[in-house]
């Protein structure tokens, strides 16, 4: 029987930034309405600030993203300029430094110095950038993606509880929207954690516990806040 093996490193780029997004989607969002709904404003000002929330939040997650995965970029394509001058300038040295990886990560010299020869007559670059820098293609800062996959996740984080405060009635928006948006971060929590290979029921608890504590807090300072005006 033919064994296999699944890895998820090649996730971790988008799955990052989806998974932040939907998660500040929910609780960014229903912490919005809950705060707002406490404070005892009618329903269409609740949906104002609810679609207000989804709107700038995605915008700024999607730039956010981009900014920052973009320096990440940035700083990796330096790197790779800087290590093709180096191996142009001195190979031998380039070499020496491989084999002297290897021998740390536990190979001979002899079988370290072989190991770098044969690396560096195939790609040299792809070497020094993999296992001098730790910068592969599966691990490539990628901003686009990243930023398309923070606003899509915000939105769709952010329609439900958006949704679920559409549907009930006004007396219950609060209640329902803390409700629902704790339910909806568990499972987040869990299909990320399965998405990337990880423990689903402690991701489920991490994320709803967070997400407690930010709606408890916001609906405590909604209530405070419409008793004062």
């Amino acid at each position: 029987m033919r064994h296999q093996e699944r890895h998820f490193v090649d996730r971790i780029g988008w799955l990052r930034a989806a998974v932040l997004g939907a998660n500040d989607g929910i609780v960014s969002t229903a912490s919005l309405i809950v705060g707002v709904a406490a404070a005892g404003t009618p329903r269409a000002g609740i949906l104002v600030a609810g679609f207000a929330g989804l709107v700038a939040g995605a915008t700024s997650m999607a730039a956010g993203e981009y900014v920052s995965v973009s320096s990440q970029s940035d700083s990796e394509r330096a790197e790779t300029e800087r290590e093709r001058a180096e191996l142009a300038a001195d190979p031998g040295f380039e070499r020496e430094e491989l084999s002297r990886i290897y021998q740390e990560r536990g190979l001979e010299p002899g079988l370290a110095g072989q190991v770098a020869d044969a690396l560096m007559r195939k790609d040299a670059l792809a070497a020094h950038m993999r296992d001098e820098l730790g910068i592969s293609e599966v691990t490539q800062a990628r901003p686009i993606q990243a930023a398309l996959a923070s606003a899509a996740s915000f939105s769709i984080g952010a329609a439900l509880p958006l949704g679920t405060a559409m549907a009930v009635p006004l007396a219950w928006v609060g209640p329902s929207v803390s409700a629902a948006s704790l339910a909806f971060l568990a499972l987040l929590g869990a299909i990320g954690a399965w998405t990337g290979g990880a423990s689903a029921p402690r991701a489920a608890w991490r994320v709803a516990f967070w997400g407690a504590l930010a709606l408890g807090l916001t609906a405590l300072i909604g209530r405070l806040v419409g008793q004062a005006v």
